[in-house]
């Protein structure tokens, strides 16, 4: 088994964005005095699931890129995982604030399932 040094590097950026959404949801309630859920405002819901999505793909996505990693995978395979990951998530949160289905929230997502299965079939492949 190797070290880890690449994930690592991926983990502290979505630390940070992480923050970033958690503190928008925070100024969000304040504007909005909405203490818990949404309190019927769509901004407020808005916030909230960028958050929550954040949250729902990006853990899982980390774990298996550490997996991967411990397990001896390039370093080009990880960053390109790594960085298509990271362009998804930067084009999912932002594309949640326009009216209907956004292209920027589709690609973001559409990236992040693909880094997912991705990873998932990588994972299962070396583990034979």
């Amino acid at each position: 088994m190797g070290s880890i040094v690449i994930t690592p590097i991926y983990a502290a950026i979505f630390a940070l964005m992480l923050v970033g959404l958690a503190s928008y949801v925070i100024k969000m309630r304040y504007k909005h005095r909405v203490s818990l859920g949404d309190g019927g405002n769509k901004d407020m819901l808005k916030a909230i699931r960028a958050h929550g999505n954040f949250i729902e793909y990006v853990p899982m996505s980390l774990i298996l890129m550490g997996m991967l990693e411990l397990n001896g995978e390039s370093t080009t395979v990880l960053h390109a995982f790594g960085g298509a990951l990271l362009v998804g998530r930067v084009l999912h949160a932002p594309g949640l604030n326009f009216k209907g289905t956004s292209k920027l929230r589709q690609i973001g997502m559409v990236l992040t399932f693909g880094v997912l299965i991705g990873l998932a079939f990588r994972t299962i492949v070396l583990a034979f």
